[in-house]
């Protein structure tokens, strides 16, 4: 499948989710990683005017499991994340932020993901490590 196909592909599971409400799109995909890019804007900023903590969460979130799910190309299994570790290095007022899932650790039962937030220049704006638990799909 070519990188287009599989961007559209990607891009389908936001419709009528959170990540849908937040204007999250896909943007690229490698052979370790996958590449997703949110607005900064009213919808995601907190009362100071700036990126909110919890849509970067959102973000960050999204893509690491959205990676362990697609890394693992399997129908009988299931990712849930269950830990999330944010640091919010630099704020950001208006325009686009990237996020990036490399792995760290891929295993049987657990994955391990840095996902790093970037604006469009490149500027760290957070760091974040999200593990994923990989479950069976009950029938």
């Amino acid at each position: 499948m070519i990188k287009e196909e599989i961007l559209k592909k990607l891009n389908s599971y936001n419709t009528n989710t959170l990540m849908e409400t937040l204007s999250i799109e896909f943007v690229d995909v490698g052979e370790d990683f996958i590449t997703a890019k949110m607005p900064v804007n009213s919808k995601v900023h907190q009362p100071y005017g700036i990126l909110h903590g919890g849509a970067t969460a959102a973000l960050a979130e999204t893509l690491g499991s959205l990676a362990s799910a697609y890394f693992l190309k399997s129908k009988d299994k299931i990712v849930k994340g269950i830990d999330l570790s944010i640091n919010h290095l630099k704020s950001k007022r208006e325009g686009f932020v990237f996020g990036t899932a490399r792995p760290i650790h891929r295993g049987r039962t657990t994955h391990l993901w840095e996902i790093k937030v970037v604006d469009e220049e490149g500027n760290l704006i957070s760091l974040c490590k999200l593990t994923n638990i990989i479950l069976d799909k009950k029938q």
